[in-house]
């Protein structure tokens, strides 16, 4: 069983021993996803047999990070003392830019306080991520109809949220290295405002495992760039929530900037 992350803050230690694969496959921009695949389909095999519950989840989550670690992954947590400063079930609002944090989240954030997340439905139905998504009771969008995807949202999360499991949501609702504040929607706000419960911002520059237009989701790996999470403190929600999605993209953006992504601009219209 791996261990929990202990601490308000996680670094990856120096002089990490590479894997044996790292060396047979020349430290390539594709080896590390050999380790990836390897830890997915025994999970998925736990999954088909029910035995996939929020422990397994956790601890597979953290031997990813630790494989990933020992092929160049440089991996910085912080804030996780916020996460713990929480009564009850959140809505945990983060930027999304790479399948990373995907990954990453569940270990540092389920063994505090159980989670699941919002995902697209097509997910549930994949080969490998199908038995392993519908084993932890997400909540499925269709990104085809945006007010059936709000009731989803809405009263699945809230329902979820009642019975003590917090909420992962990317408003972004796709994978982008650039960050983009109109980008980021108030959804997982609203969600909180309606189930009377806090948001926790997060902000995440992930972009060591690169995207793919042909490969989606799986992108050469770049490994001179730093992994970063961040927790900002709880933000109580009240009425429509407008101030609390601004503070929640201000965290985001503020700390993206800090880390040196790359932002978004809008195109200036043509005179």
């Amino acid at each position: 069983m791996a261990e929990p992350i202990l601490g308000d803050r996680y670094d990856t230690p120096e002089g990490i021993r590479p894997l044996a694969r790292e060396f047979l496959l020349l430290r390539s921009r594709w080896s590390p996803y050999t380790a990836f695949f390897g830890e997915m389909f025994r999970v998925r095999s736990l999954a088909l047999k029910g035995l996939y519950d929020d422990e397994a989840w956790s601890d597979s989550s953290m031997e990813i990070l630790h494989r990933l670690e020992r092929c160049g992954a440089n991996i910085h947590i912080s804030g996780l003392d916020n996460v713990r400063a929480l009564n009850g079930p959140a809505v945990f609002v983060s930027n999304h830019m790479s399948t990373f944090e995907t990954l990453l989240l569940p270990g540092i954030i389920n063994p505090i306080r159980p989670c699941t997340y919002v995902v697209k439905e097509k997910l549930l139905r994949g080969f490998i991520w199908g038995p392993i998504m519908r084993s932890r009771d997400p909540i499925s969008v269709t990104r085809a109809d945006p007010r059936k995807d709000l009731e989803a949202v809405l009263e699945g999360g809230t329902a979820r949220l009642a019975r003590g499991r917090s909420i992962i949501i990317f408003p972004q609702g796709t994978r982008t290295d650039a960050f983009s504040r109109a980008g980021l929607n108030s959804l997982g706000v609203k969600l909180a405002s309606r189930a009377g419960v806090p948001v926790v911002p997060v902000a995440v520059k992930t972009d060591y495992w690169g995207n793919s237009p042909v490969f989606r989701g799986f992108g050469p790996v770049r490994r001179d760039r730093p992994v970063m999470i961040e927790f900002a403190p709880p933000i109580p929600v009240s009425g429509r929530g407008k101030a609390e999605h601004e503070a929640c993209v201000d965290f985001i953006e503020g700390r993206l900037r800090s880390w040196g992504a790359e932002m978004a601009h809008p195109a200036i219209p043509e005179a």
